[in-house]
C-alpha cells in the first residue's frame, strides 16, 4: 500500500471519494446471501470499473489487493454493495 493511501468504509452503496482516485484495495464482510461489490467511476450511474462476487457466508471476509494494477476512477469512486455487510475501499 502506498504511504498516501486513504480509506473509506461503507455499509450501503455510497461514495468512496469525490474526486479522481486509484482504488488499490478492497476489504469486505459478506452477508448470509451471495452478493457483490461494484466499483464505479462517476457515482451511482457511473461506469462499472470492477465487480467482485461475494459468497453466501455470513461474516466471511476477504481483502483484494489491487496495488499492482489499481482501478483508475477519473471522476469519482463509488461502491455499490449488494448483500454485503460492509466494504472498506483503499485508494490514493
Amino acid at each position: 500500500m502506498h504511504s498516501d493511501s486513504k480509506s473509506t468504509t461503507v455499509t450501503s452503496s455510497g461514495a468512496v471519494f469525490g474526486g479522481p482516485s486509484r482504488v488499490v484495495g478492497i476489504y469486505y464482510v459478506a452477508s448470509g446471501t451471495a452478493g457483490s461489490v461494484i466499483i464505479k467511476d462517476g457515482g451511482t450511474g457511473g461506469t462499472q470499473m470492477l465487480k467482485v462476487a461475494t459468497p453466501a457466508a455470513a461474516t466471511a471476509t476477504q481483502y483484494i489487493n489491487l496495488s499492482d494494477s489499481p482501478i483508475r476512477c477519473e471522476t469519482s469512486s463509488y461502491a455499490t454493495l449488494s448483500n454485503v455487510t460492509s466494504c472498506t475501499v483503499v485508494y490514493n
